[in-house]
């Protein structure tokens, strides 16, 4: 994008859901951003329901602002999670903030029932960590998650299996609206 004329290469905010959050919230992340993109940063990041539960070692994000929207009954990708990665970086001296909906589930922004997943894991109890060079590994064993016969082994003994995703009309709309005045906020127009 930062390649493309039509386009402002300091105005470009981003926003992505659930392993997408993931992306919105990591590309913040100083180790990711300067290994990636080490003279163009996003202006803005809005994740819905990131995968919070990968703590980094090393908490340094950019100065970019940062708003997690989560779900209080997400047990695929628990708030608590994000609550914990939230006030660790805000003691480090990054602010994250954070919305977290009551009663919404996985997938709140969705106009649909909640549905149960019984394949699906669960990271109610389940933390990880990453270190700098990108090493996910179990936060309270160390057991790396290096290949994928290892995150088998290590979330076999760390998730849970079986969560639930769907709509709650209440997140669902104050969400929707939240993103336009947050992105409104920090992106010039």
């Amino acid at each position: 994008l930062s390649n493309d004329d039509r386009i402002d290469e300091n105005n470009i905010g981003i926003t992505g859901w659930s392993l997408g959050g993931g992306v919105a919230l990591f590309t913040a992340w100083l180790p990711i951003q300067q290994m990636i993109s080490p003279n163009v940063k996003f202006a803005a990041h809005l994740p819905f329901y990131p995968p919070c539960m990968i703590m980094p070692e090393d908490l340094s994000f950019t100065d970019s602002p940062i708003h997690i929207l989560a779900g209080e009954a997400d047990d695929w990708v628990p708030a608590a999670a994000c609550e914990e990665l939230v006030n660790s970086a805000n003691i480090a001296g990054y602010k994250i903030n954070i919305t977290i909906y009551p009663d919404a589930p996985h997938s709140f922004d969705r106009d649909e029932d909640v549905k149960y997943l019984s394949f699906a894991y669960s990271f109610t109890d389940c933390r990880l960590k990453i270190s700098e060079d990108g090493i996910v590994s179990i936060r309270s064993t160390g057991f790396p998650l290096s290949s994928p016969t290892m995150q088998k082994i290590g979330l076999f003994f760390c998730a849970d299996k079986g969560t639930h995703w769907g709509g709650n009309k209440y997140a669902r709309e104050h969400s929707m609206e939240f993103a336009k005045t947050f992105m409104k906020s920090h992106l010039i127009y």
